[in-house]
């Protein structure tokens, strides 16, 4: 069962017991990311992430680390474009060790002038090597390319620039503008006692910082098109197209689309590229909802002569689906996919504990297990086709990483219209 606390500050307490277990994940969730950056600050939300690891006023990096691997936890932390999560899961005897260190990393976090010096060069050392990588580096360039100069087009990892350039001062602003009570969520999941959750709520009910978030514009599709020449062995090609975003009311007919055409290897898209004409090994759709906005992004990655054929191949499979929607064979698979991956996700505290946090920030609201099936449930084959329509007939987003020196010809952004 689902339990929701709010402290006086306006903190949240989100908590989900399984007492037939014995682990705890806990999380505590601070929204913001790169979606609340600028220019001159690109990055700074991924870079704190590794900062609050640094040491604090009781414990250095190394006594962090070591804690953890004393009673044989785990701890970590991941910034996204709209969250920033640090969590750890832990045997349920040593939960109240696990929320010390954390809140100690929240609250005391020291940014030494020496570690952050250090730091830069270590996530400069990221950015290498994830621009080293076409096909992570190719989905930075879509999100570029389907929002453009705004904040959901930045990366979260930001620029070497940008870092070089950050003090410590950067830092405890950005901290006192976004780490607020009201922008702060704790999650609990596991085999835990109430005297846990009374302890987060008596660390935490002393934050009092009140500053006003930044409001960020409202972002527009693009439909840019993004060629990036690097001596590659693979041409990586990602298409996007708008998408729907946290919480609208098509969202699972659009998630189960997403599974006929490319979630799967049964999967449309992956049958036809891959297994009917061994054009690629990987090839895969994915959708990403955000607050204001979201997007439905087909990947592959092929040999640079094959990109138009490819390319083509996509193409004529959305204005299959376009025009006549999925069939009750693929809508009754997708249903019992989507129901077995919900299933089997609810086994691992951490899949809950991280399912708390999203949903709090993102939605307000929790929807019960009942709830969630039954919405999948209703995905009937006229609203999968109805969605199909509404998205799939639009300017493409493109992006692609390989030694071409631009798309090929047949490879247009007005495709679909």
């Amino acid at each position: 069962m689902i339990q929701r606390y709010t402290c006086e500050n306006g903190l949240r307490i989100i908590t989900e017991k399984i007492p037939s277990v014995r682990s705890v994940a806990l999380g505590v969730w601070v929204g913001t990311g790169s979606k609340f950056e600028t220019e001159r600050d690109n990055g700074i939300s991924h870079f704190l992430e590794h900062m609050f690891f640094k040491g604090t006023t009781n414990r250095s990096a190394k006594e962090i680390a070591e804690t953890f691997d004393e009673i044989g936890g785990n701890v970590n932390a991941f910034t996204s474009k709209e969250y920033t999560c640090y969590y750890a899961r832990i045997l349920d005897q040593h939960a109240p060790i696990a929320l010390d260190v954390l809140t100690d990393m929240y609250f005391n976090s020291v940014f030494d002038p020496e570690e952050l010096e250090k730091e830069k060069n270590v996530v400069i050392e990221e950015i290498s090597m994830y621009e080293d990588t076409p096909d992570d580096l190719v989905h930075d360039l879509i999100a570029r390319a389907s929002y453009g100069d705004h904040s959901l087009g930045y990366s979260i990892l930001g620029t070497e620039d940008v870092l070089r350039s950050l003090k410590r001062e950067n830092l405890l602003d950005y901290i006192d503008g976004h780490y607020l009570p009201s922008n702060t969520v704790v999650t609990v999941a596991g085999n835990f006692d109430e005297a846990l959750i009374e302890d987060i709520k008596r660390r935490f009910s002393s934050l009092q910082r009140n500053a006003r978030m930044q409001e960020v514009r409202t972002p527009e599709f693009q439909g840019r098109s993004i060629a990036h020449h690097k001596a590659t062995e693979q041409a990586h090609l990602c298409i996007s197209l708008p998408g729907f975003q946290v919480g609208h009311e098509d969202t699972y007919s659009l998630i189960l689309l997403n599974n006929v055409l490319g979630g799967s290897m049964s999967s449309r898209l992956f049958q036809e590229i891959r297994e009917e004409r061994g054009l690629a090994y990987s090839v895969y759709s994915y959708h990403s909802s955000f607050k204001e906005a979201g997007t439905f992004t087909i990947y592959t990655g092929t040999a640079p002569e094959q990109v138009g054929q490819v390319f083509d191949i996509v193409a004529n499979v959305l204005r299959d689906v376009t025009e006549h929607g999925i069939t009750e064979k693929e809508l009754k698979k997708g249903k019992e996919q989507l129901k077995g991956s919900l299933m089997l996700s609810l086994e691992s505290t951490n899949s809950r504990m991280s399912r708390l946090g999203k949903n709090e920030l993102l939605l307000g609201r929790h929807l019960s297990l009942d709830e969630i099936v039954a919405k999948i449930d209703r995905v009937s084959h006229e609203s999968v086709l109805s969605v199909a329509r509404q998205l799939f007939r639009s300017k493409l987003a493109m992006a692609m990483v390989s030694p071409l020196d631009g798309f090929p010809d047949n490879v247009r952004s007005d495709i679909l219209l």
